[in-house]
């Protein structure tokens, strides 16, 4: 019988025909999703001190399954500003506090709104041994169960039944004694960063007014960028003293709340495509803002760092999408104040750093073939860049990659120049 079967080394001794099948080598070019932001929330719903994934799609489906409200109450006017240009948002509830309840059931979160529920117990008109058991949110039935004992009722996105209680009909049951907890702390806040360490996101929301608790995100996000080479930009409002490219400060007011508008902001920015910016955009949220300011404040607030609204006829726009970084240095140019060379190094940054990832630590050998497969799969990438318009054309021959100081280490060098969108017009008309 002759040999066969795949080989690895050229060391067989029978004689037969030995095939190894494998794929041809391909080039990624792959950029990842834009869209996602991480946002902490004060409410009245939802689960307590845990992330939890809600996409647009989520959003427009199951909206009051998930935050305990229609997407249209005005208990969720942050949301619906978020998700104006949401992709996915990954969102954390800092408060809990006391679960409304019943004689027959718990609500499933603590908070206000489970105060909005009741229960309603009949007798089913088909089998007299039986009861139907209605769940109301707002006197609108969510849930409805035919039960012979409570013992057989299934928990629904509302309530937790208790299933020991006698069932007996009952015209409504109110649920009593439902709160949001205790105010929320710089240490709720903290928790929260530290849940996010796991998670990939475009952009952080920070909604708190408190200075010591926005000095703690501006140093948890120059941490993870710098750091941990985790790349994402955080939005607050009023903190332009940053003066760093990650952190993006919302001047303007909002009548409603007053720092509101960093909600819009933090989607905006989140979706932001790598070839696009958000400079001269429409604000197009519900809330007042506040626009009343001269020429001057709006170049001096450009100066400073500050990210501004203001109005251009009847529209409330972007004035220039930037960041508070206002200490140029050689390593760190004008360019990096501008959102969208950042956005540019950042899909750079995140994108090769998951390829090596995936791709290579780990299973690549570090030898020519192995170093030449990580350059192509980097021009390749560069190229697609490229072609999306995001940076000047490279060219290949400009892009290395070389053997690090040891056996298991590579050196990359990647020059890339971004482009921007057009926003200054000079122009010169000769009249003759």
């Amino acid at each position: 019988m002759l040999g066969g079967g795949s080989f690895t080394a050229q060391n067989k001794i029978l004689p037969g025909a030995y095939i190894n099948f494998v794929s041809a080598a391909s080039s990624v070019a792959v950029l990842s999703d834009r869209g996602t932001a991480a946002i902490p929330l004060e409410f009245g719903w939802g689960p307590e001190k845990e992330a939890f994934i809600v996409t647009a799609q989520d959003y427009q489906e199951r909206c009051q399954e998930i935050f305990g409200y229609p997407a249209d109450a005005p208990q969720m006017w942050m949301i619906r500003e978020l998700f104006r240009n949401l992709t996915k948002g990954i969102f954390y509830r800092l408060n809990a506090g006391v679960k409304a309840a019943c004689d027959y059931g718990q609500a499933r979160y603590s908070g206000v709104r489970g105060k909005d529920l009741t229960l309603v117990v009949s007798a089913n008109v088909d089998d007299s041994t039986k009861f139907d058991v209605r769940t109301l949110l707002d006197r609108k039935e969510v849930d409805h169960q035919t039960v012979a004992a409570a013992t057989e009722l299934t928990d629904n996105r509302y309530v937790v039944f208790k299933k020991d209680a006698t069932l007996a009909a009952t015209a409504g049951m109110p649920f009593n004694g439902g709160t949001d907890g205790d105010a929320v702390t710089g240490e709720d806040y903290a928790r929260f960063l530290a849940k996010m360490e796991s998670h990939t996101f475009q952009t952080l929301c920070c909604p708190s007014m408190d200075d010591a608790v926005k000095a703690v995100f501006a140093e948890y996000t120059k941490r993870m960028r710098d750091e941990a080479g985790v790349k994402f930009q955080t939005v607050m409002y009023r903190n332009a003293g940053a003066d760093y490219e990650g952190i993006i400060s919302v001047e303007n007011k909002a009548a409603e709340q007053e720092q509101g508008l960093v909600y819009w902001t933090t989607g905006a920015q989140a979706a932001c495509a790598v070839n696009k910016t958000n400079e001269n955009r429409v604000y197009d949220g519900e809330l007042t803002v506040d626009v009343d300011y001269t020429q001057g404040q709006l170049s001096a607030g450009v100066r400073s760092g500050k990210f501004m609204f203001h109005r251009v006829s009847d529209d409330v726009r972007v004035l220039m999408d930037i960041n508070t970084l206002t200490t140029f240095t050689e390593e760190k140019g004008e360019d990096f104040s501008g959102n969208q060379t950042v956005r540019v190094l950042d899909q750079i940054g995140n994108d090769i750093a998951s390829m090596f990832n995936t791709k290579y630590l780990g299973i690549m050998p570090n030898d020519d073939a192995g170093r030449v497969s990580l350059w192509n799969d980097i021009v390749t990438y560069n190229k697609e860049l490229a072609r999306l318009r995001a940076i000047e054309a490279v060219e290949a021959k400009e892009i290395t990659v070389g053997r690090g100081n040891s056996k298991r280490s590579v050196v990359v060098n990647c020059p890339v120049t971004p482009i921007n969108c057009m926003s200054q017009l000079y122009m010169t008309v000769v009249v003759s």
